[in-house]
């Protein structure tokens, strides 16, 4: 049995995977970087330990430290939560070989389906329908152009060896095609030390549609339905409902059945996503299997009212799925907006600083998942994902009226966050009538930015307003010393910082 589960990740998923461990009487390691060392996970966990400098590569890729710290801390068990070292095979297959549970599925599985190619491959045994385009690596320019040309333009040259919108170029005609060849291939080469990249026909206004599957070792499959995921920047998601209102049963029927076949073909234990493209007219392509809990999972739960950690723990336990797919009934509507500490005025640049003041949204129906507390750094070396703020309603409606209440309470003082562009987007009439794909965002851009920006200018006003009175209180001389006062960079601000470190 599982007595204590070494989480090696940070920030808002770590503190999501110590909650449902704690609850369940499990006791909980954190690692941290020296950047991170009073973040909220750090002061959740039963015990916590350092595991480098503030660089992910020094800190939260170092395998070495991690193994070190879990014979120290005689933790049985590894959550890898999502990230970092997630879906890397190797470090899954050294955890298991020391004796200690791996809370995800076998590292054959994470190989077979983080190479895009060889999961194109498995899908076809299933005949799940796949986007046409290349199960090889691309070898030569030639070669490139003849695919492109007989698939058609628009193609995508596509990384084997990952994902999150690196190593990705959409290419509209064969004079691009040399130059988004050596790009993807250098930013895949980088991203993942790999820089194998493969083509793929590039369909337009489709959805980005995925299957929360889950499998235990006892042979059982379920599907926990689907989630949309079309509201996208820079192919990363930002936020994401179920059930898709732009999903019919025969068309959910199908989506979760092929990603049960393919679950089942590559031998999958535990939590997993299942990817799809779904083009205008309802045609599904297989897009990839992500082998680790997803990001967006806390709207799965919420409809179907179980908690997809602990499910994780009970089958990397050995046990059974605690729940069969005749008795999966989701109900209601769940939406999730992801704040980033990015500026959307500014096409979404990371921000850093600290994190003054904070005013978290509650209510019937509203859930946050965060990492982060009044106080804390926002440093350049992270993910900028800050937290993740879910509504629930028992009408799509309903839940959309919960999210926009809450996003309108929600405040944070001290950086940018991508609040006030969660809520506008979510106000738009193509979101408010389900109308929209991949594709909606670049479309309506400047129209959300130009009310982002009257937005900023009312702020803008309001802290001018404040800081003169505030000004007139303390020095009757003058409001002068508020408008002369030199504005520092928050950026400025985080290299002394790091500096002092």
């Amino acid at each position: 049995m599982i007595r204590k589960i070494l989480i090696a990740n940070r920030g808002e998923i770590a503190v999501r995977v110590i909650r449902s461990c704690h609850e369940i009487g499990i006791e909980t390691v954190a690692i941290y970087s020296e950047a991170d060392r009073t973040s909220p996970h750090v002061l959740k966990a039963t015990e916590a330990y350092c595991v480098g400098p503030a660089p992910s590569s020094e800190s939260y890729l170092n395998v070495e430290k991690i193994l070190e710290i879990i014979q120290i801390s005689g933790a049985d068990a590894v959550h890898p939560g999502y990230g970092f070292l997630s879906e890397n095979a190797k470090f899954a297959d050294t955890i298991a070989k020391m004796g200690v549970v791996w809370i995800g599925p076998p590292s054959d599985a994470i190989i077979t389906m983080g190479d895009k190619m060889a999961a194109r491959e498995l899908a076809k045994k299933v005949n799940a329908p796949i986007i046409p385009g290349t199960t090889e690596p691309i070898s030569s320019l030639d070669k490139a152009i003849k695919i492109a040309d007989k698939i058609g333009y628009p193609v995508l040259i596509k990384a084997a060896g990952g994902g999150g919108g690196k190593g990705m170029r959409i290419v509209q005609s064969a004079q691009e095609i040399e130059d988004a060849i050596n790009r993807a291939k250098s930013e895949a080469g980088k991203a993942f030390s790999d820089d194998r990249i493969y083509i793929e026909k590039y369909l337009e206004e489709p959805h980005h549609i995925e299957i929360q599957v889950f499998a235990d070792n006892h042979g059982n499959v379920v599907s926990f339905g689907e989630r949309e995921c079309s509201v996208q920047r820079r192919y990363q998601k930002i936020i994401e409902e179920t059930p898709s209102p732009f999903i019919d049963d025969k068309l959910r029927k199908q989506l979760n059945e092929t990603a049960i076949n393919i679950t089942r073909e590559c031998n999958y234990i535990g939590a997993g996503t299942v990817e799809f493209l779904v083009d205008k007219h309802k045609n599904l392509y297989f897009l990839e299997m992500n082998t680790r809990l997803q990001v967006e999972h806390p709207i799965t739960e919420m409809v179907n009212q179980i908690d997809l950690v602990k499910e994780q723990i009970r089958v990397a336990d050995g046990k059974q799925l605690s729940i069969s797919q005749n008795e999966i009934h989701p109900k209601g509507h769940a939406i999730e907006c992801r704040l980033y500490a990015e500026d959307g005025f500014n096409n979404f640049a990371p921000s850093v600083g600290n994190i003054l003041e904070m005013d978290i949204p509650q209510g019937l129906g509203i859930r946050l998942d965060d990492g982060i507390r009044t106080g804390q750094e926002i440093s350049p070396y992270y993910d900028p994902l800050l937290g993740k703020l879910i509504s629930w309603g028992n009408t799509r409606k309903e839940a959309m009226a919960r999210m926009i209440r809450a996003l309108s309470e929600f405040h944070i003082v001290g950086i940018e966050t991508t609040i006030p562009f969660c809520k506008m987007f979510i106000q738009h009439p193509r979101f408010q009538n389900g109308d929209y794909g991949t594709k909606t965002l670049e479309e309506i851009k400047e129209e959300l930015l130009e009310t982002l920006r009257e937005y900023s200018d009312d702020l803008n006003v309001a802290a001018s307003i404040g800081a003169i009175q505030k000004n007139l209180l303390t020095d009757q001389s003058s409001a002068s010393n508020f408008t002369e006062t030199k504005q520092i960079s928050n950026w400025a601000t985080s290299g002394r910082k790091d500096n002092l470190r």
